[in-house]
């Protein structure tokens, strides 16, 4: 369960990232360590998340949420890269993983399975496409719970 103040937080801290190039892809507080650590983390829309980001994030809205006076007591921010998810849920997710096997969880039952397995081809506005034994397989989106990278593979 997340601390109460996130959604709080969240919605402030989104325009910041927004104005920088970055995504709040999560936010944690950590209550039960003392100081309380507050965690934050983005993505860079056009490159990989380095540590410049996470600098400009920090210097961007550290002030300024200390100004807004959301946490009333004293804490630790930190801002970092979520790193590669094993779910894939935006358009560079789906080009960067172009060609590696994933697995599609449908939330009803499409030509008689809830689940794929295969090379990811792409994804367009309708449907997600993958590679099974060199057959091509479209899966529309609108039926589309999870995809998932398959580890070591």
């Amino acid at each position: 369960m997340s601390h109460p103040l996130i959604p709080q937080i969240i919605n402030f801290a989104t325009p910041i990232a927004e104005s920088l190039g970055l995504e709040l892809v999560g936010a944690v507080f950590h209550t039960n360590q003392h100081p309380p650590v507050l965690r934050l983390d983005i993505r860079n829309f056009h490159q990989d998340t380095g540590l410049d980001d996470c600098e400009r994030m920090s210097y961007a809205i550290e002030e300024s949420l200390d100004a807004a006076n959301i946490i009333s007591e004293p804490y630790l921010l930190e801002i970092s890269s979520p790193g590669i998810s094993k779910f894939l849920d935006n358009d560079r997710d789906f080009i960067a993983f172009k060609g590696f096997s994933v697995t599609v969880n449908t939330s009803e039952p499409y030509k008689g399975k809830n689940q794929w397995i295969g090379q990811l081809v792409g994804r367009d506005q309708t449907a997600i496409y993958i590679n099974q034994k060199g057959r091509q397989v479209t899966i529309p989106r609108s039926l589309i719970m999870t995809v998932e990278l398959q580890e070591g593979r």
